[in-house]
């Protein structure tokens, strides 16, 4: 999922959000709701945001959800630009670069 950091807050890209579908995965429906509880802002169509203080969180959420075996890499994974500069070190463990 492509991602930046603006002003201590982290984008995920809005492009590459999981989608909430009735009658879907119950895994990949899981997965929105969850990214979605402890998301700032989570509005339709556009990039979801996450303070610094939910990063540990959202880390291990990621890893979870990759380490289930359910979802692709690119789903679970936050890509950063290479302009970005270092990543935290609390995000390093479910992200890469772009």
């Amino acid at each position: 999922m492509r991602a930046r950091i603006e002003n201590n807050l982290l984008f995920i890209h809005q492009e590459d959000l999981p989608e909430f579908k009735k009658g879907g995965s119950v895994v990949r429906n899981s997965y929105f709701w969850a990214l979605r509880s402890i998301a700032g802002h989570a509005g339709r169509h556009r990039d979801w945001e996450y303070e610094s203080e939910v990063w540990l969180a959202l880390t291990r959420l990621l890893l979870s959800f990759a380490e289930s075996g359910y979802l692709g890499y690119q789903e679970t994974v936050l890509e950063f630009p290479l302009s970005q500069g270092a990543i935290p070190d609390v995000l390093r463990n479910a992200s890469t670069w772009e």
